[in-house]
């Protein structure tokens, strides 16, 4: 086994670990998931992306096979601002009501199935313990404990790649600019698309957004942060 699935949503933090991927292995395939959110027009944001993308050094030789996953019985079960037209707010656990309950844990499941048969032993995941809204499936313990019981269950030897774990969004641009330089950085700002209410006709400095929800407000921070060298 060898080689890389990327979960690609079509947003920064992917875009990023798709680079990442890209960097380091010979093979890379990617996987996208349709489960009715609100923010959809991100998966619209894949294919230019994947196609830009293959532009940039030689990235192309080494990009494979993209599909998207319809996991619709997700946004049907998911009570949540990112599957209903509702105010986004901090619910009573503290958690913010954009939390879907098992949502990675099932990108992850079945990317790693995917895996299985594609004969890709890395799985990249943009997961986040630094700069996010306390989501407990994007945790490294959770991670951690998900690559056990996939390898057990499958009698595999995965591994769930989580590079950007340990880096806040500052730092997240500026491992872009690392992998890919301004090409890249500047693909990721004007195609990416990470806003939780799917503006895209709204067009910031950092990149296309509403500006106003807890994922724009990351972003936007993170790339003022790197752009004043405060990482």
């Amino acid at each position: 086994m060898s080689g890389a699935l990327v979960l690609f949503s079509g947003g920064q933090d992917s875009a990023t670990c798709l680079a990442w991927a890209l960097d380091r292995f010979d093979h890379v395939e990617t996987i996208g998931f349709d489960y009715g959110q609100r923010h959809r027009a991100e998966l619209d944001a894949r294919t230019v992306v994947l196609d830009r993308i293959r532009a940039l050094k030689n990235w192309s030789d080494k990009l494979g096979e993209d599909r998207i996953l319809n996991l619709g019985v997700l946004g049907e079960i998911s009570d949540t601002a990112l599957t209903q037209d509702v105010e986004i707010v901090t619910a009573a656990p503290g958690l913010p009501n954009t939390f879907v309950p098992g949502r990675n844990l099932l990108f992850l499941t079945f990317a790693a199935a995917i895996a299985y048969r594609r004969g890709l032993k890395h799985v990249v995941t943009g997961v986040c313990e630094t700069d996010y809204s306390g989501y407990p499936d994007c945790r490294d313990d959770t991670i951690k404990a998900l690559q056990v019981a996939i390898n057990l269950g499958m009698e595999s030897r995965h591994v769930l790649e989580t590079p950007l774990m340990w880096i806040d969004k500052a730092q997240t641009w500026a491992l872009a600019d690392d992998l890919g330089g301004p090409d890249l950085v500047e693909l990721i700002r004007a195609e990416t698309l990470t806003c939780y209410k799917g503006d895209v006709d709204t067009m910031n400095p950092w990149g296309r957004g509403c500006g106003d929800c807890p994922a724009c407000e990351l972003r936007a921070s993170g790339f003022d942060r790197w752009r004043a060298g405060g990482i």
